[in-house]
């Protein structure tokens, strides 16, 4: 029988892994964290199909997305990145990249991990909304706009409230799974 996933998973083999396996699945490990504030930052201005199928190449140019490691990052590495056609090539997302490793760990010292930082938006559990369409899911919310305005506070790039909500789904702090998507029938079954 043939999965039914929310609409905008149906274009390509990738999109559908990616909802099927990772989109709404909450996430508390900071690396995947940090991978997923980094792939969102780079995706502004793209689709996410464009980020899925470099999502190979970024991950190893850019060190498997350690922090540590990305936040001590070169001029010479930045111009490396900028070379490399298999990653997104904008001067402006490399830099934010090695900004956003340095305030991470800025988060991770102030509050333990940026897990608890960001889950703490949501008092440590999903949200999970019941939109009956694609077109009632919002692109941001008081909420995004809440979490980007305080990361930029704390001087992070290229995360606006849109670029937060998207990394909001993605990390599972909203579920925004369709009532006809299997995954939201996966979710009702565990209740």
């Amino acid at each position: 029988m043939e999965r039914i996933r929310c609409e905008w998973a149906n274009s390509n083999e990738l999109d559908q892994i990616y909802h099927d396996e990772e989109w709404g699945t909450p996430v508390h490990e900071d690396q995947k964290l940090f991978e997923f504030l980094i792939l969102e930052s780079m995706q502004a201005g793209l689709s996410w199909s464009t980020i899925l199928k470099k999502r190979e190449t970024l991950t190893e140019a850019y060190d498997q997305f350690d922090y540590k490691v990305i936040a001590e990052y070169t001029d010479e590495k930045k111009a490396e990145l900028l070379q490399n056609p298999g990653v997104i090539r904008n001067r402006l997302k490399v830099a934010a990249a090695v900004t956003n490793a340095k305030k991470f760990m800025e988060i991770q010292k102030e509050f333990g991990s940026f897990d608890a930082y960001i889950w703490s938006f949501v008092d440590g559990k999903p949200i999970v909304n019941q939109w009956s369409s694609m077109a009632e899911v919002p692109a941001s919310t008081a909420l995004s706009d809440t979490i980007s305005k305080d990361l930029k506070k704390r001087g992070f790039k290229f995360l606006g409230t849109t670029t937060v909500y998207a990394f909001m789904q993605a990390m599972g702090l909203v579920d925004d799974h369709l009532p006809h998507c299997f995954r939201r029938a996966k979710r009702a079954n565990r209740k």
